[in-house]
């Protein structure tokens, strides 16, 4: 099958890899406000460096949903590939 046809998020394995590429720009990010916060610690203000603990803190909070997600998805493929027999059987 010709993956490029396919819509995004048409099959579980296209969603996989969008989750893949937005869970890599979101551990960016957390690099950078991490970096953020250490920088200017002591040179900003405090209302602006609780912003900055905030925006870390929902950071986390959407990495542990993507990494959620990302198991759900393989679990969704796994059942996928039982019902239409795509794995070959392990003789006993």
């Amino acid at each position: 099958m010709n993956t490029e046809s396919i819509a995004p998020f048409e099959t579980i394995e296209s969603a996989q890899e969008f989750l893949g590429l937005l869970t890599q720009a979101l551990l960016e990010s957390q690099v950078a406000i991490e970096e953020d916060i250490r920088a200017q610690t002591a040179t900003v203000s405090p209302r602006r460096l609780d912003a900055l603990k905030l925006i870390a803190y929902n950071l986390e909070r959407l990495s542990v949903h993507m990494t959620r997600s990302h198991r759900i998805l393989n679990d969704l493929r796994m059942l996928r590939r039982l019902l239409h027999e795509e794995r070959p059987r392990i003789a006993a």
